[in-house]
């Protein structure tokens, strides 16, 4: 199989904090928006490739700030969603997307199996093992773990109308996380909140939550924060300080670390 990434290319999963103590693990799917130089810019502009599209805006830099806060290892994917989600599962429409909220990606389109199956190798199997590693090494040791996935989502998508949501919390099955975050994020003044919003856990086709958090018991929750809040550094502060002081009562809440 021809390589995707040339040998001097950043790798495509970053650990912040691997020993860091906290049971915590930070989890970001869609936090880099590098493109392979092979690849070029898969025929977008750069307009395009500053866009949602391309990455969740902000959510990096919020929580490698949250990382350091709270001593919690963070992981995260440095390359873009374009190239490959690492949040779907192979095989998916929307894992190497030939449309995104209406932009065509012409450097998705009429790929073979080789340069599709390069991208699952090389960008997508490092970051999921990198998490699976994090998780087996965790539960050898009888460490306990609670994920929090980050995300941002656009205030905008497509024809629908404007997301009010500030922050969304969103889980599957288990709330044992959600539960607790919407109750504190109901106490803060001004803040719009929403339940499973503006997405839900898909498990057929997502990755990370399905597998590594409903698939393996583990508590968790999925965070989405509007990216229009984090764009810049003060709202990037801001939200860090809010849920590094959140984050660790909603564990304390859960009752999840007395069992």
């Amino acid at each position: 199989m021809e390589r995707l990434l040339d040998p001097d290319e950043p790798d495509p999963v970053m650990v912040q904090n691997p020993n860091g103590a906290s049971e915590i693990l930070l989890i970001s799917d869609h936090a880099g928006r590098r493109i392979p130089r092979r690849l070029g810019t898969l025929g977008l502009g750069d307009a395009d490739l500053e866009r949602h599209i391309a990455w969740d805006i902000g959510i990096r830099d919020v929580t490698t700030q949250i990382a350091d806060k709270l001593g919690a290892t963070y992981i995260y994917q440095r390359y873009s969603r374009l190239v490959i989600d690492c949040n779907r599962k192979p095989g998916m429409v929307q894992s190497i997307a030939e449309v995104s909220d209406g932009t065509e990606v012409p450097g998705n389109r009429n790929l073979t199996a080789a340069e599709v199956r390069a991208r699952e190798v090389e960008l997508l199997q490092p970051y999921q093992a990198t998490i699976e590693r994090e998780l087996d090494r965790r539960k050898a040791s009888g460490r306990p773990t609670v994920i929090f996935a980050m995300h941002s989502c656009t205030p905008v998508f497509g024809n629908d109308p404007p997301r009010p949501w500030h922050i969304g919390v969103i889980a599957h099955r288990d709330w044992r996380i959600g539960e607790p975050l919407l109750e504190l994020l109901s106490a803060e003044a001004d803040l719009c909140f929403g339940r499973n919003k503006p997405y839900e856990v898909n498990m057929e086709t997502d990755y990370t939550i399905p597998v590594h958090a409903e698939g393996r018991g583990l508590p968790y929750v999925e965070i989405e924060i509007r990216q229009d809040l984090i764009a810049e550094t003060a709202g990037q502060r801001k939200w860090a300080e809010l849920l590094s002081r959140l984050l660790p009562q909603v564990v304390e809440r859960s009752g999840i670390l007395k069992k």
